[in-house]
């Protein structure tokens, strides 16, 4: 009974067993099924929308002439072991195409549906067309004479010829596409292809409907008759986007009319020219007597995650220092008491410079929320404290992950698109150098920011540039100094004027022992020498009076001279802080401020500096004291009073201040943002004026452009050659 019992328990679980497995291979069965069926549905689909075959002739290329852009096409049906590929020909016949080294990769163009669509629809208001015109009482024959050869014509027969009207379109958009990648380039590029080389590959199109003399000519006189049609229906605005005398050319009229889904995209490209870049779209036009004329700035909406983010997390920004207090009060830090009984006095970091220039911005009296009337485009991403968190981390690549992705959002929105992001600009609160670590040392300091040819393609501003550097720019240090009226302006100006001075001059910092050519310690050794003339704030280890504003402002304010000779890079914040005393600076090399600050500054820079040659100093040839004491007083009294006069365009006012009369002065916001509009306005003039190259100097020579307006031969090359 045991047995019996058993023996039908396993019959029970395996006939279980049996049926699950029946109902498991017809679930399996049906989804195979559905599969195949979607698979064979996409691919005819695919091949519906996408796929157009044309008749494949390699053309002819003269290796003396300029580059020809070919027509690309779709090979399919690829044959891996005989290395062939099978193309249908405009008749259905099948022509083998061998793949070699040397063959032109073809690819079909997005755009040659909408032609056929084109065509498609004009035979649709032809054939209508000559009804209407038969009921009112016209001729049938005369109609059929010039009409009906071209609408009886089987539908086998007019396929090919609406495939033969694309590779025009295809030769244009290989050009259009071409400008995607052109953006990584040092210098501009002539992405439009000339119009001679267009009129040349539509002969070689021509040429390959050789073997079929009348069908060849029905395509002719459709191509001439489809952009006839076209050429109708543009509208004015169209035909004078083009802003110029020349006769719109048949795929740009293609692309203007073809479809309701790509007319944004037609609108942004032009009739191919010789020698002329894209044309740049220019700001929307305003009132003649519109005070931001001109001056717009649209500010991007960009993901919290590269600036707001940044400063929620601020503790996580340094391991030795309070950033969350640093960058509080607009990025301005903690309020300091009143000095010389003039309020407006912070502890601000000079690396929070993005946080205050963003929330200049945003007091912007020409900020537009629409782009199409800027004259240029900021991004507030903040660079210098999202590098800060990751600078002495183990894993350099975290560096440069968020500019990546920031680089990635700026590609796609549409104002980049406009001028490829040379309408844009940036503020980075470091120096140049942090943000210029080459891929193949990856271990180095900084990131690669500056490098990225997104970035190459704006305007960088910064608190110190690179002298061999088109692209970045460099403004003012943050100072302690940020008044929000201009009365606290006024009043300030007005102490430094009568404020009693008992230094000829002075110095505030640290030696550079480690740095060879650095003139440091000859310095410090001299204003020790000089006891009575030179107060020296030596900011060794364990020295808190370097970092106590008051007591550098005491020292600044205090002596007639400032000296500021290079650090660990070319400039200091010390040179802001002892102008906004009113104290006149003293340079060693015209990297510290001459070549730097080229907005902000005199181009004569004797009337508020003194330059003494480092390479004098170094070499003892030079006394600082002898050459500050040989210039007379009233030379003295002029360059005070001009460096008094630059404190307003040399500080941040305090974004959350309302001055009343704020046309009075203009602050280092001000000057950099009209120095952005000036550089902006210069390109886009080039662009227009069909130059290739939009900078016609060397970059290495960027400093010498930028201060002199020529590279010529001069004193100061010695400085900056980089042999």
């Amino acid at each position: 009974m045991a047995l019996e019992k058993s023996s039908s328990k396993y019959r029970t679980q395996f006939w279980y067993v049996a049926m699950v497995s029946f109902l498991l291979w017809l679930v399996l069965l049906y989804l195979f099924s559905s599969s195949a069926t979607t698979v064979h549905t996409h691919d005819r689909f695919f091949r519906q929308e996408k796929l157009i075959d044309l008749p494949i002739k390699a053309p002819q290329h003269d290796q003396e002439s300029d580059q020809t852009v070919l027509p690309a096409v779709d090979v399919p049906q690829h044959d891996q072991e005989s290395d062939q590929a099978v193309v249908s020909d405009a008749d259905n016949n099948t022509l083998p195409v061998t793949s070699n080294d040397t063959s032109q990769e073809v690819q079909i163009s997005e755009d040659a549906k909408v032609v056929t669509d084109l065509v498609e629809e004009l035979e649709k208001e032809k054939v209508e067309d000559e009804k209407k015109r038969g009921d009112s009482g016209l001729s049938g024959r005369a109609r059929r004479g010039n009409r009906e050869p071209r609408k009886a014509r089987p539908s086998s027969r007019l396929e090919p010829e609406k495939k033969r009207v694309h590779p025009n379109e295809n030769e244009e958009r290989t050009v259009v596409n071409s400008d995607e990648n052109h953006q990584s380039n040092d210098k501009e590029s002539n992405v439009v292809e000339p119009k001679n080389d267009v009129e040349s590959k539509k002969e070689q199109v021509n040429d390959l409907e050789s073997d079929n003399t009348s069908e060849k000519d029905d395509v002719e006189t459709k191509k001439e008759r489809v952009g006839n049609e076209m050429a109708n229906k543009l509208s004015d605005n169209e035909l004078k986007s083009d802003n110029t005398s020349e006769t719109v050319s048949e795929p740009k009229t293609q692309r203007h009319v073809a479809s309701n889904k790509t007319v944004t995209k037609a609108k942004n490209r032009v009739t191919p020219r010789k020698n002329r870049p894209k044309v740049m779209v220019r700001p929307r036009a305003t009132r003649r007597n519109d005070p931001c004329r001109g001056k717009y700035v649209y500010m991007h909406d960009i993901p919290s995650l590269f600036n707001d983010e940044l400063l929620k997390n601020c503790w996580t920004l340094s391991r030795w220092t309070d950033m969350c207090e640093l960058t509080s009060n607009f990025g301005l830090g903690p309020r300091l008491p009143n000095m010389e009984g003039v309020s407006g006095w912070f502890a601000t970091n000079q690396f929070t410079l993005e946080v205050i220039f963003h929330n200049r911005m945003k007091q912007y009296k020409c900020l537009t929320k629409d782009s199409s009337l800027a004259s240029a485009v900021y991004v507030p991403y903040y660079p210098g404290l999202d590098l800060m968190r990751f600078l002495w981390g183990p894993f350099p690549f975290m560096r440069d992950a968020a500019a990546l992705d920031l680089m990635k959002w700026l590609r796609e929105s549409s104002e980049w698109k406009r001028m490829d992001g040379r309408d844009h600009f940036m503020v980075a609160g470091r120096t140049t150098w942090d943000f210029m670590r080459t891929p193949e040392n990856e271990s180095d300091w900084g990131n690669r920011l500056m490098i990225l040819p997104e970035i190459r393609n704006m305007t960088m501003l910064l608190i110190e540039s690179s002298p061999w550097n088109y692209h970045g720019f460099a403004v003012p240090y943050p100072t302690y100094f940020h008044p929000s009226t201009n009365a606290e302006i006024l009043q300030w100006q007005f102490r430094m004027r009568r404020i009693k001075r008992r230094y000829l001059f002075s110095f505030v910092g640290a030696p550079r022992p480690n740095l060879g050519d650095s003139i440091r310690t000859e310095i410090m050794d001299q204003c020790k020498a000089s006891r009575r003339k030179c107060k020296l704030l030596e900011c060794v280890s364990g020295s808190q009076k370097c970092y106590k504003p008051d007591q550098i402002m005491k020292f600044f304010l205090s002596s007639t001279f400032c000296l500021q000779p290079p650090g660990d890079s070319y400039t200091r914040r010390s040179t802001f802080d002892s102008i906004l005393a009113g104290c006149i600076p003293v340079f060693f090399h015209p990297g510290s401020a001459y070549a730097q600050y080229i907005w902000h500054l005199p181009k004569d820079i004797g009337k508020y500096s003194v330059f003494i040659p480092e390479k004098s100093v170094k070499e003892g040839k030079a006394s600082i004291e002898k050459v500050l004491s040989r210039i007379s007083r009233g030379k003295v009294v002029a360059m005070r009073e001009e460096v008094i006069r630059l404190i307003p365009r040399l500080m941040y006012f305090n974004p959350s201040g309302k001055r009343g009369d704020a046309g009075r002065f203009e602050d280092a916001f001000d000057v950099a943002v009209d120095g952005v509009l000036q550089r902006v306005e210069g390109l886009r003039k080039r662009i227009e004026e069909g130059n290739e190259e939009i900078f016609e100097f060397p970059e290495q020579y960027s400093w010498k452009y930028n201060v002199f307006g020529n590279v010529e031969k001069h004193e100061w090359d010695s400085y900056f050659d980089r042999h």
